[in-house]
């Protein structure tokens, strides 16, 4: 099966028994146990972004379905936003069970979540080595880096990008026995599991599409019998396709729909470099933490921090980490370059990919990116090359797996000191790099302890396939039993648990739905408080913290912002919200919402604020008595805005505005007055002059997630209006009857009615409204564009 190197010997053809394969899953299934005690053990819990937006988006889901409503539409941040096509809300994932079973999903459930998703991952890698009777010490090797090297492990927080990367790893190994075996039941399988991932689309699914489909290529041309390979794989993959198909096009519709409406349809070239891979980086593949990602006691000094290119990357701290154990990267640096294993035929695949993928990590570096952000479809979708980390670590993994097989699975002939020499110039040389950049840098002490542990594991990982190499050949189960557990002290010590991974559960109890923190206590007190049936008040978390954004999906109450990378287009224009509001510096004001004090925080029902620092330091237009100081609690200070309007109006007249230069002027109609007009794209359809001939009554009467329904009484013509988001997916109906939704005010909805007692029902249908749109724009039409009519 393999293309035999000078230096080697023929494998044994067999080294998996049931008995091995048994006492291997067993020992992978201790290894990942192991490796995941401290979460699963609820000592620590992943945190920021797992928890500030992830946990948040689980409770959301899982409150929605035991209250018998539809997460489909969250009012709680934004606005509003449409949850079906986020591909972040959980709800085409895994995740949706856990919250139809659990209606108070605690923080380690989303954690054993992961965990159980980056075993599976690392279990279909074992498979896929078993499948090719590789040794199961490399086998191993290539599942645990795969499941706890690089992005896995040191980016867990990002939940979204870890559950596909993991479904990666499902996908590849069915999608290759499917192949192997010509089995369109296999096919099905790894359609099903590719369309869980791309379900849910993000930068490391688009990736994993694109290696999976350069396999299915590399399948049909690299080997003989090319003819009878290309025909024996159009049953697996027709069947992979029909089910991806059928799973995974009703997702993406709406998420590609959702995408061109927001802020980030495409994400320009200059933008995207900014998250590049830094080269240095790649330090950190044979020395984990150099730049100290992970340890408190070191500020950070690596790439994108003060100390190195401020300004030039836009990268947390351990956005750059590629560690993914010392056993693979030996052997890459060793019998992998040394002897030109890489090239060997049955891993030439994966590393031809790891090279690319590699390439499209560090970005701007390298002329490859540019090429593949002009003519590869979706990479201008996504900021962040450096998300390749992901595919660094599984790839390498999988690289450095199959050598260790080449390694201790006989094939070797002893080396010659020629080689020994160039195998030991490279890892010193390497090190010797890290050491240069580290006193170059002025941080050698910072350095020096990571330095010394990746010089110690290298002595230990070499002396530890010396010695199995004795055993390898006739002791399969034990020697990756042995591997299991260097691994997994590796992998533990440099991948563990640390300040960007994981932190203590307490210091997230403010997302506890039973929390008793006093800022969230005053806040649903007062919102509870208010007695007006057209009122449903909203609030604004000036730059608390981290994991306060997304509180609103948790305890029931309605941000004005919110923490999500999605965010609706129209909106981010009119109130500058950003991807969070974690400190008071990210409260960017526009023209149309320039303070506090402005029409538009008033027609938003913007009534209460809690703020970090005194507001004035945030808002410079404010004036005294703008707000109302309530409170201070220990979080900060909490305001009132007294002039905040109903979420609910009736107003008898109406004005044509032009909204695009509403929102880049800021300048409101002469004597505009939302409690008495309503502004319109266009001219209703029926103009009856206005009157006043008694007064009018308007309420909430039910307020759901997707459906929301109005009563008005009114002795005259006029128009409901409700200071919801407008989005297209919404229909309203008018005592049943269907009924125009008017974009109204710039960013909110109204409703046309004539005199008389009426009930207006506001319903989120997403599917038919994402049909309707789409078929608009396949007709050639643009939806969103309305005609402008001068009265």
């Amino acid at each position: 099966m393999h293309r035999e190197m000078p230096d080697a010997v023929a494998a044994p053809a067999r080294f998996w028994t049931r008995r091995t394969c048994w006492l291997v899953v067993l020992a992978f299934t201790l290894a990942w146990f192991a490796f995941g005690m401290p979460w699963l053990s609820g000592r620590v819990t992943i945190p920021y972004d797992a928890k500030a937006h992830f946990q948040a988006q689980l409770q959301f889901l899982a409150k929605s379905l035991h209250e018998g409503q539809s997460p489909f539409w969250t009012p709680n941040i934004f606005g509003g936003a449409p949850q079906i096509a986020d591909p972040q809300s959980l709800i085409f994932s895994p995740a949706f069970f856990v919250a139809w079973l659990m209606p108070n999903p605690a923080f380690w459930v989303l954690d054993a979540l992961v965990l159980a998703h980056l075993g599976i991952g690392g279990f279909a890698i074992l498979m896929f080595f078993k499948d090719r009777g590789w040794h199961p010490a490399g086998a191993m090797v290539a599942a645990l880096a795969f499941a706890f090297g690089a992005g896995a492990a040191w980016r867990i927080q990002h939940v979204g990008q870890v559950l596909n990367f993991a479904e990666f790893g499902l996908t590849l190994w069915l999608l290759a026995r499917a192949l192997d075996r010509s089995s369109w039941r296999y096919g099905a399988l790894a359609g099903a599991a590719g369309a869980a991932m791309v379900a849910t689309p993000d930068q490391v699914a688009l990736l994993a599409c694109y290696v999976l489909l350069g396999y299915v290529l590399w399948y049909w041309l690299d080997g003989p019998q090319r003819t009878a390979r290309f025909r024996g794989s159009l049953a697996p993959l027709g069947a992979g396709a029909a089910v991806g198909l059928l799973l995974a096009t009703g997702p993406l519709v709406l998420t590609i729909l959702f995408a061109e409406s927001s802020q980030r349809a495409v994400i320009s070239y200059s933008e995207a470099i900014r998250g590049s891979l830094h080269p240095a980086s790649l330090l950190t593949a044979l020395i984990a933490d150099i730049f100290g990602a992970g340890d408190p006691t070191v500020d950070y000094w690596g790439p994108s921090s003060a100390s190195w290119d401020p300004g030039e990357l836009s990268l947390a701290q351990n956005m750059g980490e590629v560690y993914f154990g010392i056993l693979p990267v030996l052997a890459i640096l060793t019998i992998g370059l040394t002897r030109g294993l890489l090239l060997d035929r049955g891993i030439r695949f994966f590393s031809v990919a790891l090279v690319v993928i590699i390439i499209y990590g560090l970005g701007g570096y390298t002329p490859g990116f540019r090429l593949m952000y002009d003519w590869l479809p979706g990479v201008s979708g996504f900021r962040r090359p450096a998300d390749a980390v992901f595919l660094i670590g599984g790839l390498g993994g999988i690289v450095g797996g199959y050598l260790v097989h080449c390694w201790l699975g006989g094939r070797l002939a002893p080396s010659g000191r020629l080689r020994t020499v160039l195998k030991l110039a490279l890892s010193a040389g390497l090190l010797g790099a890290a050491a240069y950049v580290a006193v170059r840098s002025g941080h050698f002490g910072d350095a020096a302890r990571p330095i010394l542990t990746a010089i110690g594991l290298t002595i230990a990982g070499l002396a530890s396939l010396r010695v199995l190499e004795r055993i390898a050949p006739t002791a399969p189960a034990l020697s990756a039993a042995a591997i299991a557990a260097f691994m997994v002290f590796d992998l533990g010590l440099n991948n563990g648990p640390n300040e960007s991974t994981g932190l203590s559960p307490k210091s997230y109890e403010v997302m506890q739905p039973d929390t008793k923190n006093r800022t969230i206590a005053l806040l649903k007190s007062r919102i509870a408080q208010e007695k007006d049936p057209a009122r449903r008040d909203r609030v604004e978390l000036l730059g608390v913290g981290f994991e306060w954004p997304n509180l609103g999906m948790i305890h029931g109450f309605d941000h004005v912002l919110g923490y999500n990378p999605l965010r609706l287009k129209e909106f981010v224009e009119v109130t500058g919200a950003g991807d969070t509001i974690a400190g008071p510096d990210q409260r960017k004001f526009t023209p149309l919402m320039p303070s506090y004090r402005s029409l538009m925080a008033d027609m938003m029902g913007l009534r209460w604020i809690a703020s970090s620092v005194p507001v004035e330091q945030v808002d410079k237009n404010l004036k005294p008595g703008d707000l109302r100081f309530v409170a201070m609690t220990e979080d900060g200070f909490v305001y009132e805005n007294p002039r905040a309007l109903p979420r609910a109006l009736f107003v008898r007249n109406w004005r044509v505005a032009d909204f695009e230069q509403l929102t880049e002027t800021g300048i409101w109609p002469e004597n505009f007055n939302p409690r008495q007009t309503v502004l319109l794209d266009a001219d209703p359809e029926q103009m009856n002059a206005p009157r006043v001939t008694g007064p009018a009554q308007v309420a909430i009467a039910d307020y759901d997630n997707t459906r929301i329904e109005i009563t008005v009484n009114s002795p005259d013509a006029g128009f409901v209006v409700l200071n919801d988001v407008w989005h297209r997916w919404w229909t309203a109906t008018l005592d049943g009857e269907e009924a125009d939704i008017l974009r109204a005010n710039v960013l909110f909805r109204a409703v046309q009615v004539p005199a008389g007692r009426h009930t207006i029902v506001f319903e989120f249908k997403p599917l038919e409204g994402a049909f309707a749109e789409l078929r608009e724009k396949l007709a050639g039409e643009d939806p969103d564009v309305p005609e402008i009519v001068t009265p």
